[in-house]
């Protein structure tokens, strides 16, 4: 890939197939259930990067794994992160009135619904990944959502929210925040790479070597992500900003500084391009994943 240019073009590509996907998984409803419907596509067709699909399909392609497969795991992947997301911005959670340059889901329906909207999204992800169009060995299926509910579930991205809510009543260090965001970021980066993995069939130095860069990239996310909320603009990130800040939360800039912190995402970026070289030239686009990282929007 010839340049930032070129790989945005790619990461938009990926996300129009998602969001065509999850429109034709999601299909408008009629009658009792259709505000549910309405609230559940409202929520997974907005706009977005779509990140976690993009490494999903990427690492995928490496192994040379089934478009159809990967793109449903994808979909599927994409609908707990957007469920997450509905519920994040609960009032009992962060209280947010905008999410993706759009109305949260409680705001632009209620509360309620976007609790069971919030639901119906986790539980199509598992009915997604159990139908043998996703892919036609069940090991795999089965493997795959065990996977994804580790992730997903107490010990995966639940679990680091749990720490997060916690948090808010006892002090922050930089142990304890990392490791709340690698289960409540990371957990489900490192399932896209991980899924792909399995459905390709990689070998066991590959798929460690994966583990190793989802993890170094999960946390550099998050470090960027904590950057651009205390530096960003809201009209480009389409999401409140400086929220840590109003709600007296430490995060990795409070503790380490914005420097301290660039640092920290340039040493965690290094470290999983690192992870990459046993793919060399296949690993092409994963190794500009982590430019874009670095480089994000602000």
């Amino acid at each position: 890939m010839a340049d930032v240019a070129d790989f945005e073009q790619k990461l938009k590509e990926v996300a129009d197939r998602v969001t065509v996907a999850l429109d034709q998984l999601i299909p408008p409803a009629s009658g009792p259930e259709a505000n549910l419907m309405r609230a559940m596509r409202h929520a997974a067709l907005a706009n977005g990067k779509r990140m976690r699909p993009f490494f999903v399909i990427e690492t995928g392609a490496m192994f040379g794994a089934s478009d159809k497969s990967l793109l449903r795991t994808a979909a599927a992947l994409e609908c707990v992160h957007c469920y997450s997301l509905v519920h994040d911005d609960l009032p009992c959670m962060d209280d947010d009135d905008f999410r993706r340059g759009q109305l949260t889901v409680h705001k632009a329906f209620d509360e309620a619904t976007a609790v069971l909207a919030g639901d119906g999204l986790l539980t199509l992800a598992f009915k997604i990944l159990a139908s043998n169009e996703t892919h036609d060995d069940p090991a795999i299926r089965v493997m795959l959502i065990e996977r994804l509910a580790d992730a997903s579930g107490a010990r995966g991205m639940v679990g680091g929210q749990m720490i997060d809510m916690l948090e808010e009543d006892s002090p922050r260090d930089l142990n304890t925040i990392t490791r709340m965001q690698r289960l409540k970021t990371g957990a489900l980066i490192s399932y896209a790479v991980e899924s792909a993995a399995i459905i390709g069939h990689a070998r066991e130095a590959e798929r460690n070597a994966l583990a190793g860069f989802a993890n170094d990239l999960g946390l550099a996310y998050q470090i960027a992500d904590d950057i651009l909320d205390a530096e960003g603009d809201e009209a480009v990130a389409g999401k409140p900003l400086r929220t840590d800040h109003v709600a007296g939360k430490a995060n990795f800039v409070t503790l380490l500084g914005v420097d301290g912190a660039r640092q920290r995402v340039r040493l965690l970026a290094a470290q999983a391009k690192e992870h990459l070289a046993i793919f060399r030239d296949k690993a092409a686009v994963l190794l500009h994943s982590v430019d874009y990282v670095l480089d994000r929007p602000r």
